[in-house]
């Protein structure tokens, strides 16, 4: 058996992992042209044998956020503080929960990018302390790929096209050919960097989440009120619709709750409605490229990752176009969806086993850095397309 220690701080959610995994399933070696999803003639099988994750025990998996008061974001800085404050108690948490010796540990991870460069620093001077104080190698691990390998591991998914979805990435993506391809994102902010910006105008608690808080409020609109639909291809646009919807929400906030649904002229506009309408418009556009991706690989499963993945309309969305065209979604819980460590640990523990290693010199974070295994970015799009 192997086991690692994972740490993921690479915004305002603390998390520390330990995940065991089998090693009677370990890969022998790299994976072959044969493994990947594209076979010698260059095409895209989706049902090839793909590089496959070993069955995980999870041990311990520990969280704390640090929350901003309503209508603010987290700063960097402040978010680096409290990620120091409490990284030592929760690995002692971890350490007490997985009950494991020292001596049972084969490496200690850690998010190496991309995220917020403060607070990415912070936990890789923990990594780096805790792999000298316990003298076990370093692994650094792309934030990314360990969401998209711990959903796989954890859904069963096999070859799915990944939809991934949080506060700072919105990509769809594809494993081909041993790495992950970038089909489409977002050309300016992410999904939920918008939700979480809204949030802000319309003053919603951060506590737990503001995302969180706004499906909630979402549950309880009726009214769709018209927005820009910003899809250009493969790729999203968001920032000319949280213009439109903040427009909307100081109209709401000017009118009193005087503002009258503009089909009906009856019934009043309310903050479940604006949070509805948000929601509605842009997950109809994340199902719209993610079905244009499935179409052109081929392929019938969808992987839902990141933060915003556990909601559970988007969900329900994604799985009425999968099942149009008899396929399938696999998504997860906010254990899982939400940054944790344990998909660092996976990640990483899978890393270290193909003989990766992260040397102590090259452990600085990179908040902008796409790490190991990454998928190809815009400009290398022609490759491969």
């Amino acid at each position: 058996m192997h086991i690692a220690v994972g740490l993921e701080g690479s915004a305002n959610k603390l998390g520390v992992g330990i995940i065991l995994q089998s090693s009677h399933d370990t890969p022998t070696g790299p994976p072959s042209p044969h493994d990947s999803a594209h076979s010698d003639d260059g095409a895209f099988h989706p049902h090839s044998k793909q590089h496959s994750s070993p069955p995980v025990q999870i041990l311990a998996n520990l969280r704390h956020t640090f929350v901003s008061p309503p209508g603010t974001g987290f700063l960097p800085k402040d978010t680096a503080a409290h990620h120091r404050r409490w990284v030592v108690r929760l690995v002692r948490q971890a350490m007490k929960q997985a009950k494991v010796r020292l001596e049972d540990i084969d490496c200690i991870c850690y998010t190496k990018g991309p995220g917020m460069g403060a607070p990415l620093g912070s936990v890789a001077i923990a990594a780096r302390t805790l792999s000298q104080l316990w003298d076990k190698p370093l692994v650094g691990v792309n934030h990314c790929v360990g969401h998209i390998e711990m959903g796989r591991a954890i859904t069963g998914a096999e070859n799915p096209v990944v939809l991934y979805v949080s506060g700072g990435n919105t990509q769809v993506i594809a494993y081909s050919a041993q790495r992950y391809r970038i089909f489409g994102e977002a050309l300016d902010i992410a999904v939920g960097n918008c939700l979480d910006r809204f949030a802000r105008v319309l003053h919603i608690s951060n506590d737990p989440a503001p995302g969180y808080n706004i499906e909630q409020l979402a549950k309880k609109g009726n009214v769709l009120l018209e927005l820009p639909y910003a899809v250009k291809g493969m790729d999203v646009s968001f920032s000319g619709i949280l213009a439109r919807v903040e427009e909307m929400a100081k109209k709401l906030e000017a009118s009193n709750g005087s503002w009258l649904d503009p089909e009906t002229n009856t019934a009043p506009i309310t903050k479940s409605d604006l949070c509805f309408t948000l929601q509605e418009t842009v997950f109809a556009m994340l199902v719209e490229i993610t079905e244009r991706a499935m179409a052109h690989v081929g392929a019938v499963q969808v992987l839902i990752v990141g933060g915003v993945g556990c909601n559970e309309r988007l969900q329900q969305m994604m799985g009425i176009m999968a099942e149009e065209r008899g396929g399938s979604v696999y998504a997860t819980d906010e254990r899982f969806c939400i940054d944790n460590g344990i998909m660092i640990a996976h990640a990483g523990l899978l890393a270290h086993k193909m003989g990766f290693e992260t040397q102590l010199e090259d452990t600085l974070s990179n908040g902008r850095s796409v790490g190991q295994l990454a998928g190809l970015r815009r400009k290398k799009r022609q490759d491969w397309l």
